[in-house]
């Protein structure tokens, strides 16, 4: 069962408060409205654009208007707004998601294989979350279940949508600055409008800096800046009506992300560490999409969607979490400790996508012109090199150097279809999508079994039924299959070679739903529940060898495993002035079976309990006020239940709370803000380890450390737009 903190209680009371028979004597209320709060939000990411009170499945967007008025500069900023959405803080930025408790911990070894995709106007940015400015995005959309027909193995899970803004035919431009406390810096700038005189060439430019110390002092080095992050965004859009039925869309995206990575101590404190050698999380990309529409007929069109990423990585860490002097003052096995211990890989990865659509028009469908079709062919080559370098010693004799450089290729050749059929009130949805898999990965490592070539034939899809029972209600139900490709782990121990390879997985996904708006818009709801089954899960799985600081991470499968749970969501508009909103995920993930050999004798037996990452709760409660008079104020708290750190121990996380507030002034071309985020100052986990990294301990492995979550920040931002 569900275990309900007080304030979750509260979520649901105020969602329910926001129900229609609640509400029924404010109806007069929207009368006041202005036209634009009450425009119903549409969802890109799917295969035709939809608006939300359509979509036969559990979603979530956050439009422009809101993002503004929270203020958040990343994604990670926001994601504790969306219903049963974590994330494992293993780098400088958000970059491992989990949806529903479905999702990736970290990616220490083996090959890229994302269980929740992430796009950016349509280029797959899966694994590589530091690219998620905000600055200048349109809406995000967070799709939760598989999403195997529209996006195929890489969202098992769901998929993150960022939707940058579109080229206007009106000239816009705009500037945005921001400091703050930690030495915040971020300034950024937009340009749109019509490139030639007759508007069927139009062009947009945006750019974002973000500088900041961080929060962790290092008081062996005496800086404030080793978790330091420097991150700069750029893109660029043009849109060409070549003809009346050829539309070119074109994106270029530019990403330098050169941030400090120093947030991990022996005490586990939260804000200082004493590493001698700070890491580093380095991210630079490159990225460029085109879609091509062609309206061929009244009765189709043609849609081809390329893209090309490509990505230069380092990661690089401290391992020991401390320095030379630190470890010379204990005692080990009756003499002066020696522990270095550095981490340093670099990857370098290309992902080129080819997709065509074939897709019907009104004037298309088919069986009586009841039903849209849609066919299409995926094609998917991505390919990375990894160069790793460890350093370590645990006496006085000189470092211990060792190597590890490898190449991965992987190919995926995918044909899907979907048809939609509309019979009155009623809508049915049948989607399919068949892929085939192939890789190939070689590293230099010594031993006998360092190439692998596996394959696989797979496929996922969906069927739905939705009926509309009133203009502005829809209740839905919908089956979905999801699959990931199996793998491999690379430079495993003998001990462990059982785990050499690992197995791909499958998830069925029933869901329940119902969204719905009442008083001309003034109310939006969305609810859904749900079950999945899981069998042969792919788990993050981690072990330290006895008697040695050596811990090792690995993907491993559990026979199988059940979530269940339910998302809710609404917005009120009170007034014109007075928005109120709220979400609340409740999850319930568990193992059914699942239990392994560690390879050093010992048994370890996870049945029955929850899943790393897959906390029973999360909430937010927000609300946005706009005067007349142009005071603006929002303020919403968001909230997150314990969890467990790790598919291979018993560390658990404290739930926390977080309190954000913006407060300002507006006019129609220039701003300013006050704001604040976690304002209670509140000490948050997002990322856990329970191993022996203290050799004066002897190696003891049950030792929790924990990697805490940004604290309080304050700050000023100035925006001025020119429409």
């Amino acid at each position: 069962m569900f275990t309900l903190k007080p304030e979750s209680v509260l979520s649901l009371a105020i969602l329910a408060a926001l129900s229609p028979a609640a509400l029924a004597q404010t109806a007069t209320l929207t009368e006041t409205l202005p036209e634009e709060k009450m425009e119903v939000m549409v969802v890109t990411a799917d295969f035709r654009a939809t608006s939300i009170e359509d979509v036969p499945a559990s979603l979530s967007v956050l439009d422009r208007q809101r993002l503004l008025d929270d203020g958040g500069q990343n994604f990670q900023d926001v994601l504790n707004a969306i219903p049963n959405m974590n994330w494992s803080g293993g780098s400088s930025r958000a970059r491992y998601f989990q949806i529903r408790g479905v999702g990736d911990q970290e990616e220490y070894q083996g090959a890229p294989n994302s269980s929740v995709g992430f796009f950016i106007d349509d280029i797959d940015l899966s694994g590589l979350g530091m690219a998620s400015n905000l600055f200048d995005i349109e809406q995000v959309e967070v799709l939760r279940g598989p999403q195997s027909t529209l996006f195929g193995g890489n969202a098992l899970a769901g998929a993150i949508y960022l939707k940058s803004a579109e080229p206007t035919a009106v000239t816009e431009a705009g500037a945005e600055l921001t400091l703050g406390t930690d030495a915040l810096w971020s300034a950024g700038a937009y340009a749109s409008g019509a490139l030639n005189a007759d508007e069927t060439l139009l062009g947009r430019v945006s750019v974002s800096s973000h500088k900041e110390d961080g929060f962790m002092d290092n008081a062996y080095l005496g800086r404030d800046d080793t978790n330091a992050r420097d991150e700069l965004s750029a893109k660029a859009k043009l849109r060409w009506y070549a003809t009346d039925a050829l539309q070119l869309d074109f994106t270029l995206l530019q990403g330098n992300f050169d941030n400090g990575y120093d947030a991990w101590s022996l005490d586990s404190n939260g804000d200082t560490t004493y590493s001698d050698r700070p890491g580093v999380d380095t991210q630079d990309t490159t990225a460029a999409g085109l879609k091509v529409t062609w309206q061929a007929n009244d009765n189709w069109s043609l849609e081809s969607r390329t893209s090309f990423a490509d990505t230069k990585q380092r990661q690089a860490y401290d391992g020991d979490w401390a320095n030379p002097e630190y470890w010379d003052k204990l005692s080990c096995y009756g003499a002066p400790c020696v522990y270095d211990y550095w981490w340093d890989k670099t990857a370098d990865r290309q992902n080129f996508t080819q997709e065509l659509r074939l897709l019907s028009s009104q004037a298309g469908r088919i069986f009586a012109g009841t039903t849209d079709w849609l066919f299409g062919g995926y094609y998917n080559r991505l390919s990375e090199g990894n160069a790793l370098q460890i350093e370590q010693r645990y006496s006085p004799d000189p470092l211990d150097v060792s190597n590890l450089n490898s190449d991965y290729n992987a190919t995926k050749l995918a044909g899907f279809a979907q048809l939609d059929t509309y019979l009155g009130q009623w809508h049915y949805s049948a989607g399919v999508r068949f892929e085939h898999w192939q890789s190939d990965y070689q590293d230099d490592s010594k031993q006998a079994d360092n190439r692998f070539s596996p394959s696989e034939n797979l496929w996922g899809g969906h069927v739905s039924v939705s009926y509309q029972f009133e203009s502005d209600q829809m209740l839905y139900a919908k089956v979905s299959r999801g699959y990931k490709s199996g793998g491999f782990n690379m430079d495993l121990p003998v001990a462990l070679s059982q785990y050499r390879n690992f197995d791909s997985e499958t998830l069925y996904n029933y869901e329940l739903g119902h969204s719905g708006s009442w008083f001309d818009g003034a109310l939006a709801s969305r609810v859904s529940v749900f079950y999945m089954d899981r069998q042969d899960q792919q788990v993050d799985a981690s072990v330290q060898i006895p008697n040695s600081g050596d811990f090792r991470l690995y993907t491993a499968n559990a026979s199988s495993s059940t979530n269940y749970g339910l998302e809710a969501e609404a917005t009120w508009y009170l007034s014109s002035n007075l928005e109120l909103y709220g979400s609340l995920g409740l999850l319930k993930a568990k193992y059914d079976q699942y239990s392994y050999d560690d390879g050093y004798g010992g048994l370890v037996d996870l049945s029955g309990r929850e899943l790393a990452h897959a906390p029973n709760y999360n909430y937010q409660l927000g609300g946005t006020w706009h005067s007349d008079t142009g005071w603006f104020a929002n303020l919403n708290l968001t909230g997150m239940d314990a969890f467990y750190y790790s598919d291979s121990n018993d560390s658990v996380s404290n739930d926390y709370r977080l309190v954000n507030a913006r407060l300002g002034y507006q006019t129609p071309s220039w701003s300013v803000y006050l704001w604040g985020r976690n304002l209670t100052d509140e000490a948050y986990g997002v990322r856990g380890f329970f191993f022996g990294n203290e050799p004066n301990l002897g190696w003891a492995s049950q030792q929790q450390y924990i990697r805490y979550g940004d604290p309080r920040q304050l700050g000023i931002s100035f925006r001025y737009d020119y429409l």
